[in-house]
């Protein structure tokens, strides 16, 4: 689990490999983006954010449990032990990513998981509580995130659930499925090169724009 006491106004937050701090973003991605990103600020999980990431986890599943018939101590003994499985495959697999905590205005309303090399970037999960869902968070983080990666002409990747309709959003910041295993979906967005003079992506240079299933 990473740790540490430095909070990190998200507009500024750091993400490893990418020269251009956040904040520098933050002025370009529009009023609507701006807005939503007001007051939100970033810093690594720590131990004592495992119950509310438990229940941030839970909120994602939520429908999901209310169809299986199960009691509510059976859907919260299964929830625990997935949650649990989840974190410790992260950790793992991801051991050098960034875990964070979103808060805003100091009290936790979600999480960005999100891994960074020299080659490529992986949004390995955002999740946000549900009374913060629909506000354009999604969105604005999606929109700085992408814009920086944009600026190294680096691909991202991530997996969805098919069902899991964040799947439209990752469509309008041009993610495709590339491969299907009937549990997730990945999508990948192919490597773009930042117009600086128009301040927008420019399109996929030929080669770049064909996504092979793997």
């Amino acid at each position: 689990m990473s740790s540490g006491s430095e909070q990190f106004r998200f507009g500024k937050m750091p993400l490893p490999g990418i020269d251009t701090a956040l904040n520098v973003l933050a002025s370009r991605v529009g009023q609507d983006g701006a807005s939503a990103l007001a007051h939100l600020y970033a810093r690594p999980i720590r131990d004592e954010d495992l119950d509310f990431l438990f229940d941030l986890y839970a909120s994602t599943r939520a429908e999901e449990m209310a169809a299986t018939g199960w009691t509510p101590v059976e859907q919260q003994g299964f929830l625990h032990q997935q949650f649990q499985f989840q974190h410790r495959y992260y950790q793992e697999h991801y051991h050098d990513a960034q875990f964070l905590l979103l808060l805003r205005r100091g009290t936790p309303i979600g999480r960005l998981y999100w891994w960074h090399t020299a080659s490529r970037a992986t949004l390995i999960d955002i999740s946000l509580m549900p009374a913060v869902r629909g506000q354009g968070l999604g969105s604005a983080v999606l929109e700085l995130l992408t814009r920086q990666v944009d600026k190294q002409a680096q691909p991202i990747s991530l997996h969805v659930e098919p069902e899991n309709p964040a799947h439209r959003l990752y469509r309008r910041f041009g993610f495709e499925v590339v491969a299907d295993n009937r549990v997730y979906l990945k999508m990948e967005r192919a490597a773009r090169a930042l117009d600086d003079r128009a301040n927008r992506p420019v399109p996929p240079t030929q080669g770049n724009d064909h996504h092979e299933c793997t």
